[in-house]
């Protein structure tokens, strides 16, 4: 197959290309702002259900195809779960408990698990690059949301070390790391889903039913959602939704199909750091030393995941092999999608095959 001419919007500037993972890093600086005036499972639900209509209408406008048949349905349904409602729930309730530059990192953090759940379902290889990536991770991860307490405590005596897990999941860091694990079985989702159902409408239809949930969670749960928001509050919720969900969404495919989804994926890790930049500026938020070690390892082991081939095939010279038959997928890394050269996602968007 042939690779596609990049366009002349993509070849128009670099910065085209950074703007949905702006816009995702800045959608959770707007949440993180309005959590104090509000309820975590209303944001959730008000970021998911109008976004998810949004998409459906995009869809029909241009004529993607409908699900059809019970297979498709309970794909979708399941997609919802887990990449609707859990993803999103865990991710409004740890951004009440923690800032929005660590809870983003957390969130991108998916990649990792992602890999391991390859490497076990799909037996995917790992490789070296990717263990190491691993490891980082993991140290990342336990700088940023293990307490210091804990980690005081076992450097000083590592066998007789006693922890408080209730005191740990009051840290909303793992609140989101629960987050980021719903959303990498979501992506290990997506190839099923992807053989009953177009993948925009199913983006539109998971939004919508996995607020359903969260919906009544709210209802039942929370009082006096949107009392206090005030116009900037609606604003800034207004904006997650519209951009930091529908939009951005709708430019990371819409470029991945242009161009090379690998120098794209390799973007992911530009999120947390516009979220910490905006974060820092706009809501004062700070970190301490020990959790911007964790930030830096963290940020390089999404990159040793996302680019572990590229960075294997650049150590030893040996070139990277590419199974065209296998279908892109723009949240798996590449390994997984085999999407380093030339598979534009159309083949993924033409792929499904509806049964019933």
């Amino acid at each position: 197959m042939q690779s596609k001419q990049s366009s002349p919007l993509l070849s128009l500037t670099p910065i085209l290309l950074v703007t949905p993972f702006f816009l995702w890093g800045t959608a959770m600086v707007a949440m993180k702002g309005v959590m104090p005036h509000t309820t975590p499972l209303f944001v959730a639900t008000i970021r998911l259900i109008p976004a998810g209509i949004l998409v459906l209408i995009v869809a029909a406008i241009i004529k993607r195809p409908q699900p059809q048949g019970w297979k498709a349905w309970a794909w979708i349904l399941l997609f919802a779960l887990v990449d609707g409602t859990l993803f999103q729930g865990f991710l409004a309730a740890g951004l009440v408990r923690t800032t929005a530059g660590l809870g983003s990192v957390m969130i991108d953090s998916q990649p990792l698990a992602v890999a391991l759940l390859s490497a076990w379902l799909f037996k995917e290889r790992i490789g070296a690059i990717g263990i190491c990536g691993l490891i980082l991770g993991v140290l990342g991860i336990s700088c940023i949301g293990l307490p210091v307490e804990w980690l005081s405590q076992f450097v000083a005596s590592p066998l007789t070390s006693q922890f408080d897990l209730e005191a740990l999941f009051n840290h909303g860091e793992w609140l989101m790391l629960l987050a980021a694990l719903s959303m990498a079985v979501g992506t290990i989702l997506i190839p099923f889903i992807t053989k009953y159902v177009d993948p925009v409408v199913a983006t539109g239809w998971h939004m919508i039913i996995g607020g359903i949930p969260l919906a009544i969670g709210s209802f039942y749960l929370e009082s006096n959602q949107w009392a206090a928001l005030t116009g900037s509050d609606w604003l800034s919720v207004a904006y997650s939704t519209v951009f930091g969900s529908a939009i951005a969404y709708g430019l990371f495919f819409y470029f991945a199909a242009q161009g090379n989804l690998t120098s794209l994926s390799s973007l992911t890790f530009l999120t947390p750091v516009f979220a910490l930049l905006f974060g820092s500026l706009f809501l004062g938020e700070t970190l301490d030393l020990l959790q911007w070690c964790g930030v830096c390892l963290t940020l390089v082991s999404i990159l040793f995941i996302n680019q572990r081939d590229y960075i294997w095939s650049q150590l030893t010279g040996v070139p990277l092999v590419v199974d065209s038959s296998v279908q892109s997928n723009p949240r798996l890394p590449p390994s997984i999608s085999a999407t380093t050269q030339t598979m534009p996602i159309e083949s993924t968007v033409r792929s499904y095959s509806p049964e019933d």
